[in-house]
């Protein structure tokens, strides 16, 4: 890149508190041909510093992720999408589904009504709502495992199920602490030794994969749960977070504690919430819906300096 700028133009959205940065243009042309699953390995391996431009600081943060606007290659299709945040690449993203509908809406690119959005991770239903909120119908969930233990140094014994809601997650229903804003460093070093002893003991997720999310649940006054959820790169979701949520549906389908079609209240860590729900999928697993909204903050020029040291991020490798 020479000294020009380069321009990126992004739609900066938030869903119940926890923000979306869609890239609509700038990013380097992927091969429309391919799935959305093969443009995310081309993105990662050959272009991977335009993800850290638009994630790290100064341009970026940790609690941002970012969605790739993609052409679909369904022609039924409304879009593809590509999500990742400061640490890398995401399968799917419930809070970032939901904002990319709010911001194709706010483009003109989507109205109200039923959308298919093509993910990496496999097709996802849609539904944008006349008062602006969106259902989205996620992908197969399941628990893989019930009340794994994990050894952890200052907290002992921990007891959690595994499951899938798009990510691998490790939730967890033993109080560990009060789930409160003023709570949150506390919260974040609980989950932070937990998902150390996870990989340490070479406890994972199906084939082997990774457990990068930790959820802790406790009783919540305004819904049914209240939960805290800490995502790969080390910041926690500010809203209910819809693949944790998903993951939890599992859980309580799996134990016969919510029955089909009955709405589940995930609250967040600052009080927002999804409204979920399922349908039977298999006798191992579910399909789930959520619903919450999400809110337009910017529509925005990012201005990539070809003399500027830090134009891919400041990182360490």
């Amino acid at each position: 890149m020479d000294n020009k700028y380069h321009s990126i133009r992004v739609i900066d959205s938030h869903t119940e508190g926890e923000p979306t940065r869609l890239i609509v243009s700038g990013f380097p042309e992927l091969n429309n041909k391919a799935s959305i699953s093969e443009r995310l390995n081309t993105l990662k391996n050959d272009h991977d510093q335009w993800r850290k431009a638009v994630m790290l600081e100064p341009r970026g943060h940790d609690v941002l992720v970012g969605a790739l606007l993609c052409k679909p290659n369904n022609p039924q299709a409304t879009a593809g999408v590509i999500f990742f945040n400061n640490e890398g690449y995401l399968g799917m993203c419930g809070h970032g589904t939901i904002g990319l509908m709010a911001s194709l809406r706010y483009l003109g690119l989507a109205h109200p009504g039923e959308h298919l959005i093509e993910t990496p991770v496999g097709d996802v239903k849609t539904t944008l709502h006349s008062d602006n909120s969106v259902s989205i119908q996620n992908i197969y969930s399941y628990r893989y495992r019930k009340d794994v233990e994990v050894d952890v140094p200052s907290l002992g014994k921990i007891k959690g199920d595994i499951a899938w809601g798009g990510n691998w997650f490790f939730l967890v229903n033993q109080l560990l602490g009060d789930i409160h804003l003023h709570n949150v460093k506390q919260l974040t070093s609980i989950c932070l030794a937990i998902k150390t002893a996870l990989a340490e003991q070479k406890i994972t997720g199906k084939n082997g994969a990774e457990i990068d999310h930790i959820e802790l649940f406790q009783a919540d006054q305004t819904a049914d749960s209240k939960n805290f959820v800490l995502c790969p790169g080390g910041a926690y979701d500010r809203s209910p977070c819809g693949t944790g949520t998903s993951a939890k549906l599992a859980c309580l389908a799996a134990d016969k504690l919510l029955k089909e079609g009955e709405i589940w209240r995930q609250a967040s860590i600052i009080g927002s919430q999804f409204e979920a729900s399922y349908v039977e999928s298999d006798s191992h697993g579910i399909i789930p819906t959520i619903k919450g909204t999400a809110y337009i903050c910017a529509d925005n020029t990012l201005l990539i300096d070809g003399s500027d040291p830090f134009r891919y991020g400041i990182f360490s490798e």
